[in-house]
């Protein structure tokens, strides 16, 4: 029996094998099954058209190639992101008239679109809660991680583009520019927005120096220097230093925000947050956001809180609510939010990359109990989507927590990947056993 296998597997682990074996099986089933569209470009979640996963997003898009570039999977990474490249050299006029001033940065249909059309690289006509700097700083940072790996090569309009990020981050003041960030809600002044930024600054800093491509980088041909650059990223980092390890510090208790679980990502992948700070988020995290089956995005979530289908028509689960979710805040029972899936495994790989580090028992024992939770977390063969997927959360559903419908989530799938390579490097670590 199957289930009984990965029970076996999953329960062992002892061994880069035993790993890779496990890694075989869930590969076998479809779990690291990743379908792109033709032009590269992955939707969000293989699910009904009803929860309209079917659109790409950026941030999405960002983290699954990086998942993939990771496990040594760069070719459908590069593929990705060169597509992602085409669609905003397309809808470049949008940053153009906000560093201009033609259009005003309040207006969020005005902003960059980073939820779109992926067939036609189009922009979807419908409200949304466009103003999301991280996923822009995502983009800016791993488009420069693979050029700085040599693994792309710029394109022609490639550091025009670039430039021109540049200058609509600055246009917008992006470390005091309140925006609906990770969670696509209320806009706030949020940590995780302004670090992906920072991290997207200092890797493209990164690529131009490596290549030394700086006298050609050039916004409407006046040069964008280097000192530029580092002072935004600097105005971030100020910012920073104020927030965290908070989320958000406004004094509006509805926008101020102690613990987010997006604040991770400011850990891995991005590597912006070491050390104590690090340590500090972590624990923030275990101990007020994790719950037994996932990990809660932030305290009073009401997305896909407690029997969510049986008071939220089809129609209105997952619309535009960054204006105003009060009446959706106003179905939550506390402790009953949803327990996300895609954290226990960026948990399990920070703890294993410290490890590495430390030789520290207690990280070693952090990074398995996470890696086992993740792979808890996995659908069983009584699920409706099929055995081994990866959801996005689970939630409560007649007093009992169970996936939600946005199974599997490709983002998921990528951490759960990365979390099971992090184990096979902890495995093959010299032991002074």
């Amino acid at each position: 029996m199957d289930d009984e296998r990965f029970r076996s597997l999953k329960n062992s682990l002892q061994t880069v094998a035993e790993t890779e074996e496990l890694v075989g099986f869930l590969e076998e089933q479809g779990t690291f099954s990743f379908p792109a569209l033709e032009n590269g470009l992955f939707p969000a979640a293989i699910a009904h058209e009803s929860t309209g996963y079917q659109s790409i997003w950026v941030r999405d898009n960002i983290h699954v190639a990086h998942a993939l570039n990771a496990v040594g999977k760069s070719g459908p990474a590069c593929r990705a992101i060169s597509t992602l490249t085409e669609y905003f050299i397309k809808h470049r006029d949008r940053l153009d008239q906000i560093i201009s001033g033609q259009a005003s940065p309040s207006e969020v249909m005005k902003r960059p679109h980073i939820r779109f059309d992926g067939n036609t690289l189009g922009e979807i006509d419908e409200k949304w809660a466009h103003a999301q700097n991280d996923a822009l700083g995502y983009y800016v940072w791993f488009y420069c991680l693979l050029l700085t790996q040599g693994k792309l090569e710029p394109v022609s309009g490639t550091l025009d583009l670039l430039a021109a990020f540049v200058r609509y981050f600055e246009s917008i003041r992006f470390w005091k520019d309140a925006d609906s960030g990770h969670w696509e809600e209320a806009r706030k002044i949020e940590a995780s927005s302004i670090g992906t930024v920072v991290s997207g600054l200092k890797m493209l800093k990164r690529y131009l120096d490596q290549s030394g491509n700086w006298s050609q980088f050039r916004y409407a041909g006046t040069p964008v220097s280097a000192d530029a650059v580092d002072s935004l990223a600097q105005q971030g980092q100020a910012a920073l230093d104020e927030i965290l390890p908070a989320e958000c510090i406004q004094a509006d208790p509805l926008l101020s925000r102690k613990y987010d679980g997006a604040l991770l990502f400011l850990i891995f992948p991005l590597g912006l947050i070491q050390g104590e700070l690090a340590e500090t988020i972590m624990e923030d995290v275990r101990s007020h956001l994790m719950g037994d089956y996932g990990i809660r995005r932030y305290l009073g979530d009401s997305y896909w809180c407690a029997d969510y289908k049986e008071m939220l028509g089809e129609e209105d689960r997952t619309v535009d609510f960054s204006d105003d979710q009060s009446s959706r805040d106003k179905l939550l029972k506390p402790g009953q939010e949803a327990q996300w899936c895609i954290f226990d495994s960026i948990l399990s790989i920070i703890y294993g990359q410290r490890f590495l580090q430390s030789e520290n028992q207690e990280d070693l024992e952090k990074q398995r109990f996470h890696l086992d939770r993740s792979l808890s977390q996995l659908t069983t063969s009584e699920s409706v989507f099929g055995p081994y997927k990866c959801p996005e959360s689970y939630y409560l559903e007649k007093g009992r927590y169970v996936p939600n419908d946005i199974t599997p989530l490709l983002w998921t799938q990528g951490n759960l990947m990365m979390a099971l390579q992090q184990w096979k490097q902890t495995l093959k670590a010299p032991s002074d056993n």
